[in-house]
Parts: structure tokens; C-alpha cells; sequence
């Protein structure tokens, strides 16, 4: 595999910064007030969301909270084992978290209903249903296609403070669709959305995430390696010109123009 990408050539017949076919289904958990199914090559993720009330983050008691945990199913990969998160799974949801939370996709400051007391609160969780390579970026499509489209009960403070839900429902309140490009150094080359084979041979993983007006919102290195200074302008462009793609295509497959 490294002497075939070394000679700009990829096992599955893809370009060296081409990306797999990229399926997106929503609404496929009833009760949920947001769900997405998104197929990513042949890595599955399924992200639902849950909107509660609850109290405010210390420090951050003027907007809502936003929570979001991931989970790789022992059905995924036969190299997973049943039991509490391990470290790759805990950078995963870091790694996606970090990409929405920094973009600033949900407007928090709009989801406090007793400033200090009650916010609204948002649970996206991540389920992989099976893995082959680029977990980041397949997740992170899951989570945001979720939240593009969901529907937030609407809750109401009424005397002493009292907190009801309404029985109706409201858009939340989002603000840009951040896209993540995950790209990985296999020898000296620098190859997009790798699969679970090419991650295993893999030096170095960077992760670009994106936001509607092509502003870096976050980014993370993973593995051991390194990469060059003109690597990583490389990267961030790739990051800015298939994020585009991809975000033109999750507005397309979620039929929202947020």
C-alpha cells in the first residue's frame, strides 16, 4: 500500500484527495428530536438528538449546553471490545465536539431561559455502526446533518419560575455548517479521507474543520508523525475546498439552507 500511494495511486482506484461517496439520511429515529444516518465509504454513524432543560455550565451561565459523546458498537469493527470508551473513541468525540463547539454552528446564547437557573440543553450522541477509516469526518457529517434537522421543543417559563414545555417545536438556532476533512501522511504523501486499511499505515493524521464562510474552526493532529509546513498548507487548502463540497452537499441531502 505505502509503494502504491507513493506512486500517487490509492487500492480502491481514488485520486490521492478524492473522498469516498458520501450518503446522508435524516429522521431515521422517530423519537428524536433529530436524527441522521451517514454512510461514508463503508464507515457507518448514526447521531441522534435529544433538547432538554437543565442547569447552565459554571461559567457559562448565560447560554444553553451542548453535549456530545460517541460510541463505537462491538458490531462496527471486529477489533472492538465491549466495555467503557478507550482513548481513540474519547479523542473522536473530542475531535468532532471540538469542530461544532468552535464554529459556533448553535447559537447558545439564544437557548438560556432563567439565565443561571435553566438553559436549554442539547444532547447529540454518536453511534458507529461500522468503521473503515475516517471515523472524524463521518461523525462529524452525522452530528451536524442531525442538528440541521432537528426540531427544538419550545419551553416557556411561566410564574415562579416555573419551566413548561409548550408542545410546540422551533428550528434551533444555528448560524454556520461547520465541515471537517480529515488527511492522513502515508510515507510523503498526503492522501484524503483514508480507509481503516490506510489509517493503519498511516505516519501522521491531520483534521481540518471549516465553517460556512471557509474560516478554520478547529484542528487536531493525531499519531505520532509529523508534517512539513507546505504539508499543512496543503491540508488546509484541501480542507477549505472540499469542505465547500461536502457542505454544499449535507444543505442538498438535508433539504435545510441554514
Amino acid at each position: 500500500m505505502r509503494e502504491a500511494i507513493s506512486n500517487s495511486k490509492r487500492l480502491d482506484g481514488r485520486d490521492l484527495e478524492e473522498m469516498r461517496p458520501l450518503e446522508i439520511e435524516t429522521g431515521i429515529i422517530g423519537k428524536a428530536d433529530g436524527s441522521s444516518r451517514v454512510r461514508l465509504g463503508n464507515s457507518e454513524v448514526v447521531a441522534g438528538v435529544k433538547v432538554e432543560t437543565g442547569e447552565p455550565f459554571e461559567g457559562l451561565e448565560n447560554k444553553g449546553a451542548l453535549i456530545l459523546s460517541a460510541e463505537v458498537l462491538p458490531i462496527a469493527s471486529p477489533y472492538i471490545e465491549p466495555g467503557p470508551p478507550d482513548e481513540e473513541t474519547i479523542e473522536l468525540a473530542r475531535v468532532v465536539d471540538r469542530g461544532v463547539r468552535e464554529s459556533e454552528m448553535v447559537d447558545l446564547d439564544k437557548l438560556a431561559l432563567i439565565p443561571g437557573k435553566v438553559v436549554y440543553t442539547i444532547f447529540v450522541d454518536c453511534s458507529i455502526i461500522n468503521s473503515d477509516g475516517n471515523l472524524f469526518d463521518a461523525s462529524s457529517y452525522a452530528v451536524v446533518s442531525a442538528l440541521m434537522s432537528s426540531k427544538v421543543p419550545v419551553f416557556e417559563v411561566q410564574e415562579g419560575d416555573k419551566v413548561v414545555d409548550t408542545g410546540k417545536k422551533m428550528d434551533p438556532p444555528l448560524t454556520t455548517i461547520p465541515v471537517s476533512i480529515t488527511a492522513v501522511k502515508v510515507g510523503e504523501a498526503l492522501i484524503v479521507d483514508p480507509t481503516a486499511e490506510e489509517e493503519a499505515c498511516m505516519d501522521a493524521r491531520i483534521t481540518i474543520t471549516t465553517n460556512s464562510e471557509g474560516k478554520f474552526a478547529a484542528l487536531q493532529k493525531g499519531s505520532t508523525g509529523s508534517f512539513s509546513i507546505d504539508q499543512i498548507k496543503r491540508a488546509s487548502e484541501i480542507a477549505r475546498i472540499k469542505g465547500e463540497e461536502v457542505r454544499t452537499k449535507i444543505k442538498e441531502l438535508t433539504n435545510n439552507g441554514h
